[in-house]
């Protein structure tokens, strides 16, 4: 069995959700030497999550950005962990629904997605420098 590990740095991104999937091939490029394992992506940051979704249509990323921002509102009065602004605590509680890792089987060599699935970035803060994930592969 082959066992990879790296930590990257995404490039900083603008609050939303954000297609990470090319940049996680480009910098991780052990995956090709897999033909059959798993891909484990860990973010390293509780204002900022992981999911996988649509990868073809930017109306979807857009439509959850507006959703959970209905969802999880700022400027609520009873939150007391604003230190940082008002969409601290909101962007924790983002983070928390939303998750902080995904798998992804590897199969041949590449991720095995769906035709219209992508790794998304979930951004919850106004301004967030670079995102660290840890990617772990393994398999044969």
């Amino acid at each position: 069995m082959k066992t990879f590990q790296k930590e990257i740095v995404l490039t900083a991104k603008e609050r939303g959700f954000h297609l990470i999937t090319s940049e996680i091939i480009k910098d991780f490029s052990e995956i090709a030497t897999i033909n059959i394992g798993l891909l484990h992506v860990f973010i390293k940051h509780t204002s900022a999550s992981l999911t996988i979704n649509e990868n073809a249509d930017a109306t979807v990323r857009a439509d959850f950005e507006s959703h959970i921002n209905v969802m999880v509102p700022e400027n609520q009065p009873y939150y007391k962990h604003n230190y940082e602004g008002s969409d601290d605590m909101p962007a924790h509680i983002k983070a928390s629904l939303m998750g902080s890792s995904v798998q992804i089987p590897i199969t041949n060599g590449n991720l095995n997605l769906g035709t219209w699935q992508g790794i998304y970035l979930c951004e919850h803060r106004n301004f967030a420098n670079g995102r660290r994930l840890v990617l772990t592969a393994f398999g044969n």
